[in-house]
């Protein structure tokens, strides 16, 4: 998701999912299609299946498709991808939308964050945050006009999943669809680690809460439109960018494992992988 602008509890979760898990389909087949961004493809992380797109074999739709035993598998989720990407292609990427057909047993899709500009955020606010470390300046810059313009730009984000949502359910109108939230990126208490991320020590509660709250609209959002919602933050929460390389799933502005700046490691998709899992092997409802 940020990638443009920036340049295990999960495997226990995973294990104790049932060995086949069969969220829907016909009779046993599970025809599984992944929709989504960088947090869905995974870049950096080894290996590499996609050049263009940035996506992993080690992406959290890769792990489950195998621990779901999908009959079928396409994933068509691609980094820099907003919502736009689900009707156009992107570089060798086609729509992500003409992966989904009548066929499609279960989709999930994670996005919302390039349409909301998270790439720019990060870079905007680690920018200010080498300005003024003690203080708040990246909340202050977006609060400028009188509102805030990110709390603007998660409310704008709102129909066009909304749109997303329909389509996925007129392409695929017995598909379990799936709605994937972002994990945990900065500490959860809100408390910062300049200079490890050049955020300042008051914006990181702020980044904090846009997060929270895009999330919350993507779970609103999914409650609305016939969809679930697979929380990955709450799962996440402790392994933030801010923590040791032993500890931290997210990778800081400078990873030290193998992915994308403001990222998933394999670990994070790991845990992300574990929480679709869960889901998956619980209710059919649509919260």
């Amino acid at each position: 998701m940020l990638a443009a602008a920036v340049g295990g509890c999960a495997l226990v979760a995973a294990a104790t999912t049932p060995a086949a898990a069969h969220p829907a389909g016909h009779g046993h087949r599970l025809d599984y299609v992944a929709l989504g961004d960088s947090y869905t493809s995974g870049p950096g992380i080894p290996t590499q299946v996609d050049a263009d797109c940035a996506r992993s074999d080690r992406n959290y739709p890769s792990l489950v498709t195998r621990r779901a035993r999908a009959t079928t598998f396409t994933d068509v989720s691609c980094s820099g991808a907003t919502t736009v990407q689900m009707w156009q292609a992107q570089g060798t990427n086609r729509p992500q939308l003409e992966a989904v057909s009548r066929n499609t047993d279960l989709v999930t899709l994670q996005i919302g964050g390039n349409d909301v500009g998270f790439g720019t955020i990060i870079a905007t606010c680690a920018r200010l945050g080498v300005q003024d470390p003690k203080g708040n300046p990246c909340e202050r810059s977006y609060e400028a006009s009188g509102q805030d313009a990110l709390a603007l730009a998660v409310r704008q984000t709102a129909p066009k999943v909304t749109e997303v949502l329909r389509a996925v359910h007129a392409r695929a109108p017995h598909a379990r669809v799936v709605m994937v939230g972002y994990p945990d990126l900065l500490p959860d208490d809100g408390v910062g680690c300049f200079p490890q991320v050049p955020f300042a020590q008051g914006d990181f509660a702020y980044l904090r809460d846009t997060e929270k709250r895009l999330n919350l609209m993507l779970r609103t959002v999914a409650g609305r439109n016939r969809a679930e919602y697979v929380d990955t933050y709450g799962p996440t929460v402790g392994h933030d960018m801010c923590k040791a390389p032993a500890d931290r799933w997210i990778e800081p502005l400078q990873p030290a494992a193998p992915a994308a700046p403001a990222h998933p490691n394999a670990r994070g998709e790991e845990a992300m992988a574990g929480a679709v899992l869960h889901r998956l092997a619980g209710n059919h409802g649509h919260r």
